[in-house]
C-alpha cells in the first residue's frame, strides 16, 4: 500500500474521523523523521568514505561523494514532505477544535432555546410590572398602618407648650405664697436685773511662792 493510500486510504472508503486522520498523520511524521535520520548517517557514512580515498582512490572519493548528493537530494524532500504534513496535522487538530466547540456551543444554544421555550418577553415585562405595583402597594399599606388616627395629629405643639410653662408658673407663684407660721416658741425676756458676778479673791503671794516652792522640790528629788 503506497503512503498516500496509508494516510487517507482507498477511493470509496468512509472519510476516517479527524482523530483518526490525526493519528495517521503523526504515524507518518515518524516514520519519515527515521527515515531522515537514517539518511543523515548515510550522508556522514559517505562523507568519511570519500576523504578516506581522496588522495588514494579518487574514483571511490567521487562514487561516494555521488551517493551522498543522493541522499541529500532525498532527505530535502523528506524535510519538505515532513513540513506538509505537520502544517496539514495543525490544520486539521485546529479543525477539531473548532468543530468540537461549535458543537458544545450548538448544544448550549439548543438548551438555552429549551429554557426560553415557555417564556415570552412581554409576559415578563408585565410580570415585573405587577411586581413593582403590588410592591408600592404594600408600601402604601405598610405606612398607613404605622401611621397613627385620631391620637394628636390636630394638636399644636406650640399651644402644648405654652400651657405648660402657664402650669410651671403657676406651681412657682403656689410655691412662694406656701409660708409657714410665725415661731411663737422664742424665749421669754427676763424681768428681773442681773445680779453681778462675785469678784473672785486674790490668791495671797505667798500661797503661790508656796506651790513653786514644791514644784520645785518635786523636779530636784
Amino acid at each position: 500500500m503506497s503512503l498516500i493510500a496509508k494516510m487517507f486510504g482507498k477511493k470509496g472508503d468512509k472519510a476516517p474521523t479527524p482523530q483518526e486522520a490525526i493519528q495517521r498523520l503523526r504515524e507518518t511524521e515518524e516514520m519519515l523523521q527515521k527515515k531522515s535520520d537514517f539518511l543523515e548517517k548515510k550522508i556522514e557514512g559517505e562523507i568519511a568514505i570519500a576523504k578516506k580515498n581522496g588522495t588514494k582512490n579518487k574514483r571511490a572519493a567521487l562514487q561516494a561523494l555521488k551517493r551522498k548528493k543522493r541522499y541529500e537530494k532525498q532527505l530535502q524532500q523528506i524535510d519538505g514532505t515532513l513540513s506538509t504534513i505537520e502544517f496539514q496535522r495543525e490544520a486539521l487538530e485546529n479543525a477539531s477544535t473548532n468543530t468540537e466547540v461549535l458543537r458544545v456551543m450548538g448544544d448550549a444554544a439548543k438548551a438555552l432555546k429549551s429554557a426560553h421555550k415557555n417564556m415570552n418577553v412581554d409576559d415578563v415585562h408585565n410580570l415585573m410590572d405587577d411586581v413593582a405595583e403590588q410592591q408600592e402597594i404594600a408600601t402604601e399599606i405598610s405606612d398607613a398602618i404605622s401611621n397613627p388616627i385620631g391620637f394628636g395629629q390636630d394638636v399644636d405643639e406650640d399651644d402644648l407648650m405654652a400651657e405648660l410653662e402657664e402650669l410651671e408658673q403657676e406651681a412657682l407663684e403656689d410655691k412662694l405664697l406656701d409660708v409657714g407660721p410665725a415661731v411663737d416658741n422664742l424665749p421669754n425676756v427676763p424681768s428681773a436685773q442681773p445680779v453681778p458676778a462675785a469678784r473672785a479673791k486674790p490668791v495671797p503671794a505667798a500661797s503661790a511662792d508656796d506651790d513653786d516652792m514644791k514644784e520645785l522640790e518635786m523636779w530636784a528629788s
